[in-house]
């Protein structure tokens, strides 16, 4: 089972079980103050969206998001591993003006509430994510600020929000397995579950807890550390007979920041060691040079459409 920290204990506490989690797992649960009729409206707009047909969908799809990557993709439409995953889905960032940069500009929204709930539910997330951060610094001696100061301060938001049908076959995986990019990813599940988690010993279920976060460190905290908290990887299936939806949250570096082991780290190659033989240790450059490269490999088509 993975750890839950309740953020409604002191801080320190907090800090020193997300420190071992993070040492342990790369997942904890984690209880915060998030109005849960928040939560409820987005179910309820997301369950909406994917009843709708093919072609109402396809009016907010990702094609008409230009280079922002905003919109919503249809089944199979997303890789994960060079393989179609067993999902659709609506990416959503933070609402600014197009500035020639991929990654940044408006949202698509199907509808007014969409809209409403979406982007209350990313300021929720955001704060969320700030506090979080704040302990995972307390965590490894830092100060609460110290990534704030130099990478969140104006942070990558990134939300997701995944439709999985039941999977075609016994054997199918809806998502394979994969670790995420960025700093934190803090997801809520609907009720159904289907997550598991690569541990010490082996696949851990990670089912879906009343009133929690499921979080998952990503490849820059474990580059951030030196591998000390490691990006961990993890796989979805969705065994039920009805589909399951799911709302990853990332809290991302800004994309100009510059990556860089903590003080005193030592940067040790991870490729020979890594699911997927590359090294994250050994990157270079800005965060949004990593991402970019990477999400240029879950939709090949659209990234030479926007280039």
């Amino acid at each position: 089972m993975l750890p839950v920290v309740d953020l409604s204990e002191p801080d320190a506490r907090c800090a020193a079980r997300i420190g071992d989690a993070c040492r342990r797992f790369g997942f904890f649960y984690v209880r915060a103050d998030v109005d849960p009729h928040l939560l409820e409206r987005l179910h309820a707009v997301s369950r909406a969206f994917f009843a709708l047909p093919r072609e109402e969908k396809a009016a907010i799809a990702m094609s008409k998001g230009g280079r922002a990557w905003r919109g919503w993709f249809p089944l199979h439409g997303e890789l994960t591993s060079g393989v179609p995953d067993e999902k659709e889905g609506l990416y959503f960032g933070a609402e600014r003006a197009a500035d020639g940069r991929r990654l940044v500009g408006p949202n698509l929204f199907a509808s007014e509430a969409m809209r409403e709930v979406v982007l209350e539910y990313l300021a929720a997330m955001e704060a969320l994510g700030h506090r979080l951060m704040a302990l995972v610094a307390r965590s490894l001696s830092l100060p609460p600020s110290y990534f704030f100061d130099r990478y969140t301060r104006d942070p990558l938001i990134l939300f997701r929000v995944f439709h999985y049908p039941p999977v075609p076959r016994p054997d199918a995986w809806s998502v394979g397995a994969h670790a995420d990019y960025g700093l934190l990813t803090i997801l809520a599940q609907d009720e159904i579950g289907g997550l598991e988690v690569k541990g010490p010993n082996g696949w851990i279920a990670a089912p879906p807890i009343d009133g929690t976060f499921v979080v998952n460190l990503g490849d820059m905290l474990d580059r951030l550390t030196g591998g000390l908290y490691r990006s961990t990887l993890h796989r979805v299936r969705n065994t039920s007979d009805r589909g399951r939806l799911s709302f990853p949250f990332f809290f991302d570096p800004n994309l100009d920041a510059v990556i860089e082991p903590l003080p005193g780290t030592d940067v040790l190659d991870d490729e020979h060691t890594r699911w997927d033989q590359e090294s994250v240790r050994a990157f270079e450059g800005t965060y949004g040079d990593y991402l970019l490269g990477k999400i240029a490999r879950v939709f090949p088509a659209l990234d030479e459409a926007v280039r």
